[in-house]
């Protein structure tokens, strides 16, 4: 459901939309117009489209999000939010960084994938498939110039033990026309910067930041952001002249390890370096803006930001919630759980002219659904091997309907499942399944129940287990999320095949026999 917060603003959407359909069909509406109009407009304009993924920020990290429990600045995002739409019930299809990432430019959940559980590292195989079709190559292939810069973590096929290594299957290879940025984590080897497929400079030393690996001599992980923002901005400067539509996807580095805010941000918070960090990062999306303003690109450009999980344990958040600051706001959990801290994220959406400034949705989204609203915009049809898991926006965004979406799975790093749908949430794993205590093994020891059942409507920080209560509930979310895995896909469309089996309980099990 959208609540429009300024309702000053319709008048100028209703007068601006109103205008195009006069001069475009003759018709004078005394409405906002629905989705076939505005779409229209969209695909006759080509809208660019920059998504800007922050990394292990937290829901309750951005200012605007989290008023009463959140102590850290964040202007920018507060005003990107102001001038669009917030959805406050937005989650990553994973609580940790690689699934998250394959889910947003395939629109399928990570699960079906070969990795169920944990993360890629630096040197690891690609987790996209040659074939499969992301948002980049389809947006690609309808006109769009399409660029990643920043952390790809998805697996590039980099040689190991050369100075200068081979890049066989980077970003360039999986829809996007460029890209400069890092393989992975800002925590993990080969510590160095990459454009399109080669290395900007030779891996000549080893450094650590978390971890030890081969890393170039220049290299130094505080610059890194600066760097990415830099490169976009020069990107968009160069589209614009280009005169182009174009898809930039500039997934960040920050606030995720090693905390590195430059010297210029350190003290900013009075919160530690987590919180300086968080207002370094708040300020790379506001040169981002900032530079389609300057390029006249405000106005028919989409912005989206959100977070590829919840807020890392690593942030210290003991030391930041004593200080007062929450960052998952008022969720349980924190990045790699099942608990809604683990993935429930911001998610900001800015389009002047389409999408109604101060405006909020309470509809349940993954960030799975972005292929299916950029084809939407475009008025394409996906095809039936892409795409399983994602439900267009653009009702949503536009304020004349409701996403398709019915239910939502979401996943642990360590490979557990729950399912929501409504306000009922079944998570099948007796603790955390991460990092949190009780981790699963600790939960078994203090004889809790294997399945939890919450009631978010009620209970948003998941403190009361009611499965006991509700066993129909229990079954018809069980039953519900078997079907989701046994079709292979969530939308609508012909069953497909998961790529490894796949079992729902990940449950323990017993030590052979001597």
């Amino acid at each position: 459901m959208t609540t429009p917060v300024s309702g000053c603003l319709i008048l100028n959407v209703i007068a601006k939309e109103s205008r195009w359909l006069l001069a475009f069909a003759g018709l004078v509406l005394a409405w906002v117009p629905g989705v076939q109009g505005l779409a229209a407009e969209a695909q006759q304009q080509k809208s660019n489209i920059v998504y800007i993924l922050a990394d292990d920020l937290g829901y309750g990290d951005v200012r605007c999000l989290n008023p009463q429990r959140g102590k850290i600045s964040t202007p920018q995002l507060d005003r990107l939010a102001a001038q669009g739409m917030i959805f406050t019930d937005a989650h990553s299809s994973s609580s940790v960084c690689t699934p998250t990432r394959y889910g947003i430019l395939t629109g399928r959940y990570n699960w079906r994938s070969r990795l169920q559980s944990g993360v890629l590292y630096g040197y690891d195989a690609p987790l996209i498939p040659a074939g499969r079709l992301t948002v980049a190559e389809m947006l690609r292939q309808r006109g769009y110039a399409t660029a990643c810069i920043g952390k790809w973590h998805l697996g590039m096929g980099i040689q190991q033990g050369q100075p200068m290594p081979l890049i066989t299957e980077g970003p360039t290879t999986r829809g996007f026309d460029a890209f400069f940025g890092i393989s992975a984590s800002l925590d993990m080897p080969p510590y160095a910067f990459i454009e399109n497929d080669r290395f900007t400079e030779p891996l000549t030393t080893e450094k650590k930041w978390g971890r030890k690996g081969p890393a170039a001599a220049n290299f130094d992980a505080s610059d890194v952001l600066p760097v990415l923002t830099r490169r976009a901005l020069e990107y968009i400067g160069d589209q614009a002249r280009e005169g182009r539509p174009f898809f930039l996807y500039l997934p960040l580095t920050s606030p995720h390890t090693p905390i590195v805010p430059t010297k210029e941000w350190q003290g900013k918070s009075g919160l530690g370096d987590y919180g300086d960090f968080v207002m370094e990062t708040d300020w790379a999306v506001g040169e981002v803006l900032a530079a389609l303003s300057r390029a006249g690109l405000f106005d028919n450009t989409l912005v989206i930001f959100t977070s590829d999980n919840g807020c890392s344990p690593h942030a210290k958040v003991g030391d930041l919630e004593r200080q007062g600051h929450f960052p998952s706001a008022q969720s349980r959990g924190y990045k790699a759980d099942i608990w809604d801290g683990g993935h429930r994220v911001p998610f900001l959406v800015r389009w002047p002219g389409r999408v109604k400034a101060g405006s909020r949705s309470d509809a349940t989204l993954c960030l799975t659904d972005f292929m299916a609203t950029a084809a939407d915009i475009l008025g394409v049809k996906l095809p039936a091997d892409a795409a399983e898991d994602s439900f267009s926006l653009l009702p949503e965004l536009f304020g004349t309907g409701h996403t398709q979406r019915d239910a939502t799975v979401h996943h642990s790093i360590n490979g557990n499942f729950a399912i929501r749908q409504g306000s009922w949430k079944l998570e099948l794993c007796p603790g955390s399944g991460g990092w949190s205590a009780p981790k699963d093994g600790a939960a078994r020891k203090q004889h809790l129940p294997e399945l939890q059942l919450y009631d978010l409507s009620n209970d948003l920080g998941e403190a009361k287990n009611v499965q006991a209560d509700h066993p129909e509930q229990v079954a018809r979310l069980t039953k519900l999320l078997d079907d989701i895995v046994a079709n292979g896909r969530s939308t609508p469309g012909p069953k497909r095949e998961n790529d490894a089996p796949i079992d729902i309980l990940k449950k323990p099990r017993a030590a052979p026999a001597k």
